[in-house]
């Protein structure tokens, strides 16, 4: 099914040649309020807003993005012949993703898609994208909601608490090899709901070898492909979006248990939070709140006259990174 309608957000250049390219072309100009321009084609609509948004709609807004937009204005593929260009985007296999991977407060969240032709085709339709270019939290937990309902139970979620991921980090001591850990486990949860999945897709973030050392007897059947940029495969954006929800929600449930909004990040706001808590609820809530290895639980930990001595034995361990950057300092 044709999308009759694409936002797209363009830079100053684009921006300017496609302000061009409409003020040139065969096309009647539109009034449309907070625009530098608008247009009207044979059956379709462009609007140019001064936020840099292009927005086209239309029965005919598919054929304008994929023969005009596309080579001319952005000069790369990202709709209309997707399934020509990228057909193992729309065969059955599952995507991988996490979220709250540098966020000092929270889980790590990792989610497993799975997707075939049916499934990619909803996806589209709902333009379900990496996670990261959905700037409002409150859109990002909306279209999780609506790819549960897509997907009907064929996902997988593990979300590791920080006083979990605090205990896994102790022992593993680096953060590929605990992603890797979390990675297998959601792929092989989610081959038990859909055991013929013969494909598994993922972001690149370390030695493919290390998922599928820590794949069990089910996952070790599954091809494993790890790339750059996997979010743009729309199994991987899913599940991009739904551990981004998950995360959230583990944020919240936090900000709840403790009576205090818990910010996202690794900030000066966040600094400011985790002292409140110690000073609250004693060290030891770095361990419950955390990810303690993070140079922050340092630095908080400094500005209050302490040190990891007080987090006791699971918030020792720090990363490699941290150690080096110690020792040149």
């Amino acid at each position: 099914m044709k999308k009759n309608s694409y936002t797209f957000k363009l830079t100053p250049e684009q921006q300017r040649e496609l302000e061009q390219a409409l003020r040139t072309g065969n096309y009647r100009p539109k009034q449309v309020p907070h625009t530098r321009i608008a247009v009207e084609g044979p059956d379709y609509n462009v609007a140019l807003y001064t936020s840099g948004k292009c927005l086209v709609q239309g029965k005919g807004a598919e054929e304008w993005v994929t023969f005009t937009l596309e080579p001319y204005i952005l000069r790369e593929v990202v709709t209309g012949y997707d399934k020509i260009l990228h057909p193992e985007a729309i065969e059955a296999h599952m995507g991988i993703d996490e979220s709250g991977k540098g966020d000092f407060f929270g889980p790590l969240v990792i989610a497993a898609v799975y997707t075939d032709e049916a499934i990619a085709d909803a996806f589209r339709e709902m333009d379900v994208r990496d996670s990261k270019t959905i700037t409002s939290d409150a859109k990002a937990e909306k279209m999780a909601e609506a790819i549960r309902k897509i997907l009907k139970g064929k996902f997988a979620i593990v979300k590791i608490g920080p006083e979990a991921y605090n205990r896994l980090y102790s022992s593993i001591k680096n953060v590929n090899r605990l992603l890797a850990w979390g990675h297998a486990r959601a792929i092989e949860n989610l081959l038990d709901k859909v055991p013929g999945c013969p494909k598994a897709i993922a972001d690149q973030f370390g030695p493919k070898q290390t998922i599928e050392k820590a794949l069990l007897k089910k996952g070790r059947k599954i091809t494993l492909v790890q790339r750059h940029k996997a979010e743009a495969d729309p199994a991987v954006a899913a599940a991009s979006i739904l551990a981004r929800d998950g995360f959230l929600q583990g944020l919240k449930a936090l900000g709840e248990k403790y009576k205090v909004k818990i910010p996202k990040g690794a900030s000066d706001q966040v600094r400011a939070v985790a002292r409140d808590l110690v000073q609250k609820h004693g060290p030891e809530v770095l361990v419950q709140a955390c990810k303690c290895h993070f140079k922050t639980a340092d630095a908080v930990l400094a500005e209050m006259n302490m040190n990891r001595a007080a987090l006791g034995p699971l918030g020792q361990a720090v990363s490699k990174d941290y150690i080096r950057k110690t020792k040149e300092g």
